[in-house]
């Protein structure tokens, strides 16, 4: 389980927006990867510090953390837990985030030792959307859909480098390797530092000077690939299930971005889904109903027999529990609801008109012809076919 934000901060429920931002600068600061070369776990305390303060640092996102936890964070619309997870930040996140609060103060290289170590923060590749449509009786069970996705991956000619067989990129002499530059100006207030991505190897920190000739320089060609998405059951119509370094491939070598798989479920006409439940119309005619019997009735998982009581009003609702659809997160089923329709047949042969009248005439009373019920069921079998 995640640990509680305010513990990864150190700090109390009721501490300030300034107490929160604090803690994050004093732990950012020393979990940070320059001043913890090599240190991994260093490097996953300080995602873990930058995650924390990513919501608790929002008004918004903290007053859903706290009235709800983690479960106030997964997506809202997105769908339930398990799609739409909460997103953990990467390191290149968690690094753009650090210098948002420091970059701009001018003290930045004071915090370590008068100059930072350069780090290459290379550009992530673009998510990709995609349609995985199923059918309601691969939400019962689920099932595996393979999606053909067009985009660009990694230059098998230089393995993503981008650099010409042979050769290598070398440090941008813009930005010494950094891959940013600082700009300072004076204003009214006084001495203002800004930083911005290089232009010379666009925030790289290398530049190509023999570029490969597959790819330019970019590192990444166009082609075809085959992913697998493994359909849980239950999933409902906008789910999505996030399959990291799914998407499109970083330039030269910059991670991927995610395959964002949104669930699209085919309509069945013998179902009307709620949530869970479904909803299964049986038609009926009048003699059926007064009969009773068993019927056979469709389920997602097979055709089953249900027993039909005699006098079946229209309208009676017959249940059929656990042939309902699984719940994504525990996968408990729900119920099938058969619901009787009584029909009413449009036409009548002079035969029917005749047995309906003998039954208005006798209806509320003690039949007088016990044969009665069993002919009016078997001509209307024989006109209707059913």
């Amino acid at each position: 389980m995640a640990r509680d934000f305010y513990d990864v901060l150190g700090v109390d429920r009721s501490a300030s927006e300034t107490d929160i931002k604090k803690a994050y600068r004093r732990l950012a600061m020393e979990h940070h990867p320059d001043r913890n070369a090599g240190d991994e776990s260093a490097e996953e305390r300080f995602k873990e510090v930058t995650e924390a303060y990513e919501v608790l640092g929002s008004a918004e996102q903290r007053a859903r953390y706290d009235r709800y936890g983690m479960a106030g964070l997964k997506g809202g619309q997105a769908g339930p837990a398990g799609f739409g997870e909460f997103h953990h930040v990467d390191l290149s996140e968690a690094l753009s985030m650090f210098m948002r609060e420091f970059g701009g103060m001018g003290g930045f290289d004071a915090f370590f030792g008068g100059g930072r170590r350069a780090r290459q923060q290379q550009q992530r590749g673009q998510d990709i959307r995609a349609k995985v449509r199923v059918t309601l009786g691969e939400v019962a069970s689920g099932t595996t859909r393979t999606l053909k996705l067009k985009a660009l991956d990694r230059c098998k000619a230089c393995g993503g480098s981008g650099a010409a067989r042979g050769t290598t990129p070398v440090r941008c002499s813009t930005c010494n390797g950094v891959g940013e530059v600082q700009r300072t100006a004076q204003s009214l207030f006084g001495q203002f530092v800004s930083v911005a991505p290089c232009p010379t190897c666009a925030a790289q920190g290398t530049v190509v000077e023999h570029p490969c000739e597959e790819c330019h320089g970019d590192g990444r060609v166009r082609g075809e690939r085959d992913v697998k998405v493994d359909v849980p059951a239950g999933v409902a119509d906008n789910n999505y299930l996030t399959i990291r370094g799914g998407g499109v491939a970083g330039p030269r070598n910059g991670k991927p971005g995610d395959l964002l798989g949104e669930f699209e479920v085919e309509e069945d006409p013998r179902f009307e889904r709620r949530g869970d439940d479904l909803v299964h119309d049986l038609p009926r005619s009048f003699s059926e109903a007064a009969l009773g019997g068993a019927v056979t009735v469709p389920t997602p998982y097979g055709d089953e027999e249900i027993e039909v009581p005699p006098g079946t009003q229209s309208g009676t609702v017959l249940t059929l529990k656990s042939r309902g659809l699984p719940n994504v997160n525990n996968g408990r089923k729900g119920t099938l609801y058969v619901r009787v329709r009584v029909w009413t047949p449009p036409k009548l042969t002079p035969e029917l008109q005749e047995l309906f009248e003998q039954l208005s005439r006798i209806e509320g009373e003690p039949p007088k012809e016990e044969s009665l019920g069993r002919r009016l069921w078997e001509k209307m079998k024989e006109a209707f076919g059913t």
